[in-house]
């Protein structure tokens, strides 16, 4: 006959401990991704309201040139009484990404739902953009807002791989030509310390340019001082860093709308507006 063996202590049932509730207790799922939703504003009066829904047919028909060759748009709302504007506001609502411009004046710039098709507000601007990104994110990127102090910036002990990084990127940053491809240091495979990143940071400084883009977790985009050099860093939806970058480049690529989304914008701006008339 077998040995009889006593079961190990500590597996079975009631070798672990139950939750206040009895059952397993489980991390936090993800949130679910955000995806378009038509709008649907109501009109009652089209003939008041010709001048928005003008303006909307225009929206779409510069998506779709944009789209097709690239050429930019822009158009001003400040003239629109409270009717019309209120129409455009309903129309576009809010998209993922939003971008705040300091400077004079200081700009907030918010996607709408229609990727490319941009709401920018600010003292005495009141204007949409229809671009892959809005040309005064790029025109005031890199203006200062905390001048760099480069290698002269106060070096503690544990500071250990950030110097040769920085001296990487403004060689980069040096050598940039427009329209070359984007260089990525990859802080995330990289080793370095905490005081690496604050030393970093006060090298390169701060230009005038932060993006926001909300979607399955967030995207933060950062101009530094030094020209096309930004800080890129991802978030999941547990509000947890998953990777963290900088880019030599005009603008990240993540920012920007693409052709097929510019496209996209100007087929549902059309079938919006085929509904609301």
């Amino acid at each position: 006959m077998a040995n009889f063996h006593l079961p190990p202590i500590g597996f079975g049932p009631g070798s672990q401990p139950a939750d206040a509730e009895g059952g397993p207790q489980y991390p936090p799922m993800p949130q679910e991704m955000r995806v378009f939703v038509p709008p649907s504003p109501e009109v009652t009066d089209p003939e008041r309201l010709a001048p928005a829904l003008e303006l909307l047919s225009r929206f779409a028909a510069a998506c779709q040139a944009c789209a097709g060759d690239g050429t930019t748009a822009g158009f001003d709302l400040a003239t629109l009484d409270t009717a019309n504007r209120a129409l455009i506001a309903g129309t576009l609502g809010q998209g993922e990404v939003s971008i705040r411009v300091r400077g004079v004046p200081a700009v907030a710039v918010q996607e709408s739902v229609f990727a490319g098709v941009w709401v920018l507000s600010g003292h005495g601007i009141d204007r949409v953009e229809v671009a892959p990104i809005p040309s005064l994110a790029l025109e005031r990127a890199f203006a200062p807002t905390r001048s760099g102090k480069g290698a002269d910036a106060p070096r503690g002990p544990a500071v250990v791989n950030a110097p040769p990084l920085l001296v990487e990127l403004q060689d980069k940053s040096a050598a940039f030509a427009p329209g070359s491809g984007p260089h990525v240091v990859n802080l995330t495979l990289l080793p370095h310390t905490e005081e690496d990143l604050v030393w970093l940071d006060a090298a390169l400084g701060e230009g005038s340019v932060t993006i926001l883009s909300r979607g399955y977790g967030n995207c933060r985009i950062t101009a530094t001082a030094l020209p096309h050099v930004w800080r890129v860093q991802f978030f999941n939806s547990m509000d947890t860093l998953i990777l963290d970058t900088f880019e030599v480049t005009s603008m990240p690529e993540v920012a920007l709308a693409a052709t097929e989304d510019l496209s996209d914008s100007a087929g549902r701006l059309a079938r919006v507006l085929e509904s609301i008339r």
